[in-house]
């Protein structure tokens, strides 16, 4: 009976499944390092009491880039280059959602709105990511390998969730209301697309690999395609609420420390 972790068990068992897996997270954790680092760097001076955060946030998302590339070290393997079709931050960027990597390559300091748009994408992958670590978190919590890190990882990316509700409420406060929801909806409609796609991409390729039968791969893809024909009938909605999180300034301090897994 296929289910989220007998197909996870099953990638994780594969060296070569598990190297691509590893990668694309280590890859698109690295990258929303960058980002942060760049927004971080950019913050207009009246917001200046954000780029402590901001700053967290990148940090967060490298050490999990150096988790994912350390949990390949452990078992003897090296990254592989990732295909494009399951790169889902360059797609996020390629369909317009967030802050173009070429703005955030000039030195010109972002404006209000520009922090209101990076917050409002922010929000919705990180809903993103704080469910897809919650069911690792949930099947995997215990296991020798990578248990300690789907935990550390879990716990991050609900501290981003968290830091992202807080902070565009006190933009609504302020009067940017109408534009934060605006922009939701935008990056959630844009997120749940992509998000399909790259799925599909990396269930193809991880069919491949692990050599799958077309029955098996095509009951995966029906399922990819259920999932976004509820997202896009209302699921999405969930990616777009507000509400005040119980962990409040949840990246008011340092990052923690990654450990050391090779």
């Amino acid at each position: 009976m296929l289910s989220a972790k007998s197909l996870f068990q099953e990638i994780l068992d594969h060296d070569e499944s598990f190297r691509l897996f590893c990668s694309i997270a280590a890859g698109g954790e690295a990258q929303g390092g960058w980002e942060n680092a760049r927004i971080a760097a950019l913050v207009p001076p009246g917001e200046a009491a954000l780029v402590p955060k901001i700053t967290r946030h990148g940090a967060d998302e490298d050490k999990h880039g150096r988790i994912f590339n350390a949990l390949l070290r452990k078992r003897g393997l090296e990254p592989v280059e990732v295909p494009p079709a399951t790169d889902y931050t360059m797609l996020l960027e390629r369909a317009g959602i967030g802050l173009a990597h070429e703005r955030l390559k000039t030195e010109e300091p972002l404006t209000v709105g520009d922090i209101v748009v990076y917050l409002a994408h922010s929000r919705v992958t990180e809903q993103r990511a704080s469910e897809q670590m919650e069911l690792l978190r949930r099947h995997f919590a215990d296991h020798p390998d990578i248990g300690r890190a789907v935990k550390m990882i879990s716990n991050d990316e609900d501290n981003h969730l968290a830091y992202c509700h807080e902070e565009l409420l006190r933009f609504a406060a302020a009067g940017h209301g109408r534009t934060i929801q605006r922009v939701l909806r935008e990056c959630a409609l844009a997120e749940i697309r992509v998000y399909r796609d790259v799925s599909l991409a990396v269930m193809a390729e991880m069919g491949r690999v692990l050599g799958w039968p077309r029955a098996k791969a095509a009951v995966l893809a029906a399922g990819i395609h259920a999932v976004h024909l509820y997202e896009r009938l209302g699921g999405w909605r969930r990616m777009v609420s507000l509400t005040m999180p119980e962990r409040r300034d949840a990246l008011g301090g340092p990052a923690a420390a990654s450990p050391e897994f090779a």
